[in-house]
């Protein structure tokens, strides 16, 4: 008579092959199987619910594989079973995901019930040939002057925000997503890595307040998690986000909180896989592993995949790998200088480091190329005469150069905005500022126009003629 198969037995039937651990040591996993190894990403899974999920990584011989463990990893052993899937590893796609909070594999961590019967994708996937690439220029517009008229996004471009801890990277992204979610046509996809789990309820529930939730999926790699999970999640928001630039046919936003937790989880995972390392303990493989998530951010004919990527900076070190190998991939880098942080200039954009390669006149127009020039100018101008000023006062400048100072420092302060997002802490309403209105408000600026105002009326304003009002009130 037949005996009934075991528990295992009938697990082990639903997998490609079954194989034994070798070796756990933390998410290391070495694993051996009898016959052909799995493939390099190939899902693993393990543990007495297979609820630990492993990345194939490398291949140590004909029979032995080296994974990454996604999840954690207690309760695995030497000699304990380990199944391989025959697939690598997937996420859902879909409208259904829109006003959802995910997890890297897809998995709902909001509380309401998981969608069904959604289509899954594998997570790798290789870039959009040059051929299907849209070649087009368009800017994109964010309604933060400082961003708008001097280092102006591009649709279907990649833009940075650097800066060090504190000075407004993660304020920028939300105020961001409040203005662009609402003005254009399409969906946001927010990724954080490596975030406190803090900032991403904290997001939740704002967005959910302004009403664009239902426009947004939020997929969160969280800063407690295993440093697999962390290195994987972007390219799990990346592949819903080309389900609706490639079947949808929309434009999507992809914020992504923070770009270096990315390239730390990858030194992560190159250090636990025995990896020498490279320049500044960074793994060998830096330069690779950010290429192959940055390539697939692209235009198409169909729609664009904007990205707008935070990025911190260790130590306020520009010329740390990190920072210098995510310039290569950005067509618009924003930098946040705690300078002006400090003096109450927010966003503290610095404005003449901040740049955009969209700057030029056949892409943002004579007017606009003009107006941005004389302001960088007149910036760099005052910048040159601080420590004269700082020395021997602003009484012993020449006329023009007294000029030059008091432009200076009334378009600094109009770079000035407030924003919605911060509108509890600030008690300022948020103001979303036309490009136009703010290049014309530069122009006014330059023109000698406010001079009888005093500087404190061009501060946190939206438009330039608030700053009207406000003088004359005072």
């Amino acid at each position: 008579m037949a005996t009934d198969k075991s528990a295992e037995e009938q697990a082990g039937s639903a997998f490609r092959a079954t194989g034994t651990i070798l070796r756990a040591r933390g998410s290391v996993i070495d694993a051996r199987f009898p016959g052909r190894p799995p493939a390099l990403h190939s899902r693993l899974v393990a543990g007495a619910r297979m609820d630990v999920v492993i990345e194939v990584m490398t291949h140590l011989d004909e029979h032995s594989v080296r994974g990454i463990a996604l999840t954690p990893t207690q309760g695995l052993a030497r000699g304990g079973p380990i199944h391989d899937t025959g697939e690598p590893l997937t996420v859902p796609v879909g409208r259904r995901l829109l006003g959802r909070v995910l997890n890297v594999f897809g998995e709902t961590i909001d509380g309401a019930e998981p969608p069904d019967g959604v289509e899954r994708r594998p997570i790798h996937r290789r870039p959009v040939p040059l051929a299907q690439q849209s070649t087009t220029m368009d800017i994109f517009t964010t309604g933060i002057k400082a961003v708008d008229v001097l280092c102006p996004l591009e649709r279907g471009g990649k833009a940075g925000l650097f800066g060090g801890a504190g000075v407004g990277k993660t304020v920028l992204v939300m105020e961001m997503i409040n203005n662009i979610v609402g003005r254009h046509e399409g969906v946001s996809v927010f990724c954080g890595i490596g975030e406190r789990c803090r900032e991403a309820e904290e997001l939740y529930r704002e967005l959910d307040e302004s009403g664009v939730l239902s426009n947004t999926v939020l997929v969160f790699g969280q800063m407690n998690e295993p440093p697999g999970a962390r290195f994987r999640v972007g390219h799990s928001a990346l592949t819903m986000a080309e389900w609706f630039r490639d079947e949808a046919r929309q434009d999507v936003l992809l914020l992504i909180d923070n770009i270096f937790r990315f390239v730390q989880a990858g030194q992560e995972v190159s250090g636990l896989m025995g990896q020498l390392p490279s320049r500044v303990g960074y793994q060998p493989t830096l330069q690779t592993d950010l290429a192959q998530l940055e390539e697939r951010i692209c235009n198409t004919e169909t729609g664009a995949i904007t990205s707008i990527q935070a990025v911190y900076v260790p130590a306020d070190d520009f010329t740390d790998p990190a920072a210098v190998h995510t310039f290569s991939h950005l067509s618009a880098s924003v930098f946040l200088s705690r300078k002006r942080a400090s003096e109450g200039l927010y966003p503290a954009v610095d404005l003449l480091r901040s740049a955009s390669s969209l700057m030029t006149p056949q892409v943002v127009g004579p007017r606009h190329y003009h107006i941005a020039s004389e302001v960088r100018a007149t910036l760099a101008q005052y910048e040159d005469l601080k420590d004269i000023i700082a020395m021997l006062g602003l009484e012993e400048l020449s006329q023009e150069d007294q000029r030059v100072v008091r432009r200076a420092r009334r378009l600094e302060r109009f770079m000035t905005q407030p924003f919605y997002t911060t509108e509890q802490f600030t008690n300022l309403k948020g103001a979303m500022v036309e490009l136009d209105d703010a290049l014309d408000g530069c122009e006014r600026i330059l023109s000698d126009e406010f001079s009888d105002l005093p500087e404190s009326a061009l501060y946190m304003i939206g438009t330039v003629d608030e700053a009207t009002k406000e003088g004359a009130e005072e």
